[in-house]
């Protein structure tokens, strides 16, 4: 099992940044794709970006690009998630998520196990 446990959530002012940052439990942290969703009150959970296991693939969705940057660090079993230039529309409960799969992929479905998420609140 895979154990994933978010921080970094907050409070940031539009135009702000914050980093997030998932560790993951276990010895096995390389072998999974993972992924960031996002989910506000009222609305379905939405893709945010995914990364490969070695780091090499990313994949963002559109309302994210050039704003916010998907890392990871397999020696610390760490995925990270930059967020720059937030919007209002930004807010939501973030989660980190990991998939078996061998492609970076933006559907929830595809990731098996799933931590328990973060705030992010940007003001207006």
């Amino acid at each position: 099992q895979v154990q994933l446990v978010e921080s970094g959530g907050g409070l940031v002012q539009a135009g702000g940044s914050l980093r997030l940052s998932c560790a993951a439990s276990g010895r096995t942290f390389s072998l999974y794709t993972m992924g960031w969703f996002r989910q506000a009150p009222g609305k379905e959970r939405e893709f945010v970006a995914a990364i490969s296991r070695a780091g090499g693939r990313t994949l963002y969705a559109d309302s994210v690009k050039g704003r916010f940057t998907i890392s990871r660090d397999n020696a610390k079993n760490t995925v990270d998630l930059q967020m720059n230039s937030l919007k209002p529309e930004d807010t939501a409960v973030y989660s980190c998520a990991a998939a078996g799969t061998i492609s970076v992929v933006p559907t929830s479905g595809d990731y098996r196990y799933w931590g328990q998420g973060t705030q992010v609140t940007v003001s207006s």
